[in-house]
């Protein structure tokens, strides 16, 4: 390949928009590679954008591997640089010879395996781990050029009764999550299945710290609730936050290598392959090479369905982008279930649902304003009215359920510019372990940046006239609701939901409006199919499918509606253990 001497600006999209890069050629070789304009998250990117670039430079390719727990924004540096190198010359005729090369090997390739893994999330690397600790020889193939899926977005597992409850005196028996998580959920979940994991959850914990994670401590969610979240402590010391639990799942894939798994990375499985009544294999494909797999056993771990917009409808009726939010992870487009339905599992529509949070539009974006505008200030619908109290919007769980219920699934969140100034002083007032402890000085860029973009999450006005014209309420319904909050405010008493007085905040337009527009939202998609306390899927007739076990959130079917944010770390918790769970009962079997 040819590069022509030369510096070739071009762009592609990240996670939080475009990635403009300048690639300097010398000498016919890529000379440097420069980040010049970006708008990723801090922390969260910091990682690729400061170790590609050099890594292209010493590779001399823009196909380098990317960094765990910051895929989107890996690629888009990687295609921006792409193709500022066809400018450069390293254009079609490259690629080209590299396909008739491809197409020339390409084959079909037989693979014989004890278990057979689909998805490298984290109940995925568990499954490999653990099959490695059994003599069970595995193979796993993700359709994403890394590892993690969208669990390198979270921080953390449940663990319930663990030394780092004890060591804060802040334990919690199986016996009474057992019985809070039973009571939560009405008793419409399988018992033997919550039972099993949690009863396995601290002995996991201990688990992942032997093989090098290192946990912050056990944290609840919001007050109230109990301390079973056992955040990842990042590696390089930085502060735990959103993507903590990218170190653990890198240490789970680095021990899951060692023990001798085998994955294939960008190698979606597309069907599975069944031998009479019994799952034998799978079939998978990277480009043109088709992976033609034997196995004992086959585990799917694809982790939901969140990012596919017409099954979202389909199944939910939840429109994405719309009246719905995720986290935007690739490939979670529910692949896994629709080959297990395609192999004979019953479809299980009472258990589908979503792990219910609510945020602004593609929040990662303004995660400032994500923070700092869900306060527990004024809160109405599309009509004008309040529908909750708003203290109780420190559990995502049931706002989101609420939003659920609104016309177009949103609500406003109000406050001014005179309440602005006071949160950055004092803080927040509902304080979670996700958010930022003080966000407020990050908002009003981000309010200018808003107008500029035109992004709908963040409203301002300088009157309540001009807030009405913008939030599409007659002047009239506006005027009369933010007054009826402010004889609330000055009477400390709310009447209509109870808010605590000490959340009684009056709007007194003061240095302007600003309003945060709350969609409902979700981490993941829940459920599907059923399984049974060892993870073996039922089929359409309520038999086991010899053969097929399922794990982590296609197979979590254990918060009935709504997800118990009373007992935090429990998705994570869940795909991590159920995929330990699955392939111990596995091992029985060998």
């Amino acid at each position: 390949m040819h590069l022509k001497d030369g510096t070739y600006n071009d762009q592609a999209d990240g996670h939080g928009g475009p990635i403009k890069v300048a690639v300097t050629v010398q000498n016919g070789k890529i000379f440097q590679v420069k980040i010049i304009a970006q708008s990723e998250t801090n922390g969260i990117a910091d990682s690729p954008l400061a170790q590609l670039p050099p890594k292209i430079v010493q590779q001399q390719t823009y196909d380098v591997d990317a960094i765990s727990g910051a895929s989107m924004t890996s690629a888009g540096i990687k295609n921006a640089v792409k193709k500022a190198l066809v400018q450069a010359g390293a254009g079609v005729t490259a690629h080209a010879e590299k396909s008739v090369k491809q197409e020339k090997a390409a084959a079909t390739r037989q693979i014989t395996t004890d278990v057979a893994i689909i998805g490298a999330g984290p109940s995925g690397l568990a499954a490999a781990v653990t099959a490695g600790e059994h003599g069970l020889k595995a193979v796993v193939f993700e359709k994403n050029a890394n590892v993690g899926g969208t669990g390198s977005m979270g921080m953390g597992p449940l663990g319930i009764d663990t030394q780092i409850q004890k060591d804060n005196f802040n334990d919690i028996s199986v016996e009474e999550a057992f019985a809070e998580h039973m009571n939560y959920t009405h008793y419409r979940v399988n018992g033997a299945l919550v039972k099993k994991y949690f009863a396995k959850s601290a002995e996991t914990i201990k688990w992942l710290q032997n093989m090098g994670v290192k946990f912050a401590g056990a944290f609840p969610y919001f007050k109230g609730a109990n301390a079973t979240w056992h955040i990842v402590q990042p590696e390089d010391g930085s502060t735990p936050g959103p993507a903590a639990a990218s170190w653990m799942n890198k240490r789970m894939y680095h021990q899951a290598e060692k023990l001798g798994a085998k994955f294939y990375l960008k190698t979606p499985a597309i069907g599975l392959v069944k031998t009479g009544e019994r799952l034998t294999g799978l079939v998978a494909q990277s480009g043109n090479q088709t992976y033609e797999v034997s196995a004992k056993f086959v585990l799917v771990a694809t982790g939901g369905f969140a990012s596919n917009k017409e099954m979202l409808h389909d199944e939910l009726g939840l429109n994405l982008n719309e009246d719905f939010f995720d986290f935007e992870v690739p490939g979670i487009t529910g692949d896994g279930l629709k080959m297990m339905w395609q192999a004979g599992a019953k479809k299980d529509k009472a258990s589908e649902t979503v792990e219910t949070i609510f945020s602004l539009p593609h929040n990662i974006r303004y995660f400032h304003s994500d923070a700092g505008l869900r306060q527990p200030n004024l809160l109405i619908n599309q009509n004008g009215e309040r529908f909750m109290n708003e203290a109780e919007m420190g559990n995502t769980t049931y706002t989101g359920n609420a939003l659920m219920l609104q016309p177009g699934h949103y609500a406003y969140c109000i406050m001014d510019g005179q309440m602005l100034d006071e949160y950055m002083e004092t803080g927040v007032d509902i304080v979670n372990i996700v958010s930022p402890g003080n966000p407020f000085g990050g908002i009003p860029d981000e309010i200018k940046r808003a107008a500029a973009e035109h992004y709908e999450g963040i409203i301002a006005a300088n009157t309540l006239a001009e807030l009405a014209e913008k939030l599409a309420i007659p002047t009239g319904k506006l005027t009369q609701v933010v007054t009826d909050y402010n004889k609330m405010c000055a009477a400390h008493q709310d009447p209509q939901f109870f808010k605590p007085a000490k959340y009684l905040r009056a709007i007194s337009g003061k240095g302007g409006y600003i309003v945060g527009k709350f969609y409902l939202a979700a981490y993941a998609t829940l459920g599907g199919i059923r399984t049974d306390e060892n993870m073996r899927v039922f089929g359409k007739h309520n038999q086991i499918i010899p053969g097929l076990y399922c794990s982590g959130q296609d197979a979590n079917t254990i918060y009935g509606d709504s997800y118990n944010f009373t007992l935090p770390g429990n998705s994570m918790g869940f795909a991590i253990n159920s995929g330990r769970m699955a392939v111990e009962a596995m091992a029985e079997q060998k």
